[in-house]
């Protein structure tokens, strides 16, 4: 489990930071469709990063899945361009991240100049083939070897509407081919977000400027995302004007999310938080060899190739119980290892007050993102002095570890995330519901 990708050509996926199966003679349908899946040079860092964070490295156009020519020949929704930028991983090195930035069609009717939308996208894999600036390309991606959906690219359509410029990160090591993506690291994808709105302002073309207000949104894996980016704001980035972000269903314990992902449809995902610390904190390496039996090695390294609806189809309902050494669940076996708490604990949300007004909304009824370790991150915020509104999602119990308890929130929430977000991007103040929490789910 070495800490890197290899680097490799742009007509194959990433080399997993396991030792390749397919060299020890491992032949599965699934890696062989995968090594002939396109991951373009773009995607290839250079040797040298620039200094500043936030600073581009390339950039290109990005032709979008889903457009229309305009009356006044511009493409509607608008006019995408694929980034590569430089930021600092958590272990405070530098790190090229790639995205992309829309400029739209549609003229911003709110108060003050263009703003911009920084969207943390919800979880998509840990190959590079699930990055979201390639789902804005390929909407949708059947065959080959992965299932991949752009299902955030609602929202992004939605804020260009608004007349909204949008930024999209595909954090570290998803898309860039020189490491392996750091899924659910706090630090890695906060700071991600946070300088690709940085990144934006220097996309040739955009209208979008330091004067501009930004706002983050994300749910699920990018709700913990834009919290995290929100935490770190006022320290990391107090040059990007933060208006207002929205949390959706936030991972914001680790320890309570592992549990409740645990046997469910999205079992796959706890092979991409273990390969993604093993990635940031390489002294975890032989804690986790220690840990997991040859089929709990062989996941990992499945895994680490694979988008959201390879692990559904692959690993779904898998029961790590079947991947450890001794035959418990990956939630005792952390509870068991000092280091393994310790790296959970860093990621933990809520200890950091966010300098701007937070939406955090989550669904009564989640079992993945459990629902109230994602209210506790809002307790903890208001505790800290946050202005936070929280949202308690009410919908009927759509069955347990099946995931509709975890994406109906998405839809029926998004509207009304949408409405709150442009509402602080156009100078509106809010107030805070924080007094409420007692009365709330």
């Amino acid at each position: 489990m070495s800490p890197r990708k290899t680097t490799r050509s742009s007509s194959t996926v990433n080399t997993p930071h396991l030792p390749d199966p397919r060299r020890q003679g491992r032949r599965t349908g699934r890696l062989l469709a995968l090594s002939l899946i396109h991951i373009p040079a773009f995607y290839d860092p250079p040797a040298q990063l620039p200094a500043a964070d936030g600073s581009l490295v390339r950039t290109e156009p990005l032709p979008l899945g889903l457009s229309l020519p305009g009356l006044d020949g511009r493409q509607l929704p608008g006019t995408a361009t694929r980034l590569m930028y430089k930021s600092t991983d958590a272990g405070g090195g530098p790190v090229a991240v790639t995205g992309a930035y829309i400029e739209p069609a549609a003229a911003w009717k709110g108060d003050g100049p263009r703003p911009l939308v920084a969207l943390a996208s919800g979880t998509m894999g840990q190959g590079d083939q699930c990055a979201p600036s390639l789902s804005l390309q390929h909407p949708l991606t059947i065959g080959e070897g992965t299932v991949s959906i752009g299902y955030d690219n609602i929202a992004v359509y939605r804020f260009l509407a608004a007349g909204a410029a949008v930024v999209v990160t595909d954090y570290a090591g998803l898309g860039a081919t020189d490491r392996l993506h750091t899924y659910v690291n706090r630090v890695d994808e906060g700071h991600a977000l946070l300088d690709a709105a940085r990144a934006a302002r220097s996309v040739e073309g955009a209208s979008v400027d330091s004067a501009s207000r930004v706002g983050l949104y994300g749910y699920s894996q990018g709700g913990g995302v834009s919290a995290a980016a929100a935490e770190l704001q006022s320290t990391y980035a107090p040059d990007v004007n933060l208006a207002g972000t929205y949390a959706g269903a936030p991972p914001a314990d680790l320890t309570e999310v592992m549990k409740g992902i645990d046997g469910s449809a999205l079992a796959g995902a706890l092979g991409w938080s273990i390969n993604g610390f093993a990635q940031s904190d390489p002294s975890l390496k032989a804690i986790v060899d220690a840990n997991t039996n040859d089929v709990g090695k062989a996941a990992l390294k499945d895994t680490s190739t694979m988008c959201v609806g390879d692990a559904i189809f692959g690993y779904g309902f898998a029961n790590s119980k079947k991947w450890t050494a001794n035959g418990k669940s990956l939630a005792d076996v952390i509870a068991a290892e000092p280091k393994l708490q310790a790296s959970l604990a860093q990621q933990r949300l809520g200890n950091l007050k966010p300098t701007a007004p937070v939406r955090l909304a989550t669904g009564v009824q989640d079992d993945i993102v459990p629902h109230k370790q994602a209210r506790q991150l809002a307790v903890d915020w208001c505790r800290k002095g946050g202005k936070v509104t929280y949202e308690a999602v009410h919908l009927p119990n759509l069955g347990d570890k099946i995931m509709t308890n975890h994406l109906a929130p998405l839809l029926t929430d998004q509207s009304a995330a949408i409405s709150w977000l442009t509402d602080r991007l156009s100078g509106r103040s809010t107030s805070s519901n924080c007094w409420s929490m007692p009365l709330q789910p």
